[in-house]
């Protein structure tokens, strides 16, 4: 596997992501399906290699950190960016 390849895609859904939140909001549908949607195409294109498709369940949940601090939730310090 190209790990400098991976990570760096994986930098590149992280910006989307931001870029999707601001536009769609954390609690829409929309951004949601794109988390969704997208991380599995990427484990899809690194046919679901263990690092890559822990890599991205780590980020998910990462956001849904983010999602329950900003809907009034328990208070994540890794939600803070």
């Amino acid at each position: 596997m190209d790990y400098q390849k991976f990570y760096a895609e994986v930098a590149a859904w992280i910006h989307e992501s931001n870029t999707q939140a601001i536009k769609h909001g954390l609690n829409s549908d929309v951004f949601w399906d794109w988390v969704v949607k997208s991380s599995g195409e990427l484990c899809n294109r690194y046919n679901n290699e263990i690092l890559v498709v822990k890599q991205m369940n780590m980020l998910i949940d990462w956001l849904e950190g983010v999602w329950q601090s900003q809907k009034g939730g328990e208070e994540h310090e890794e939600s803070r960016v």
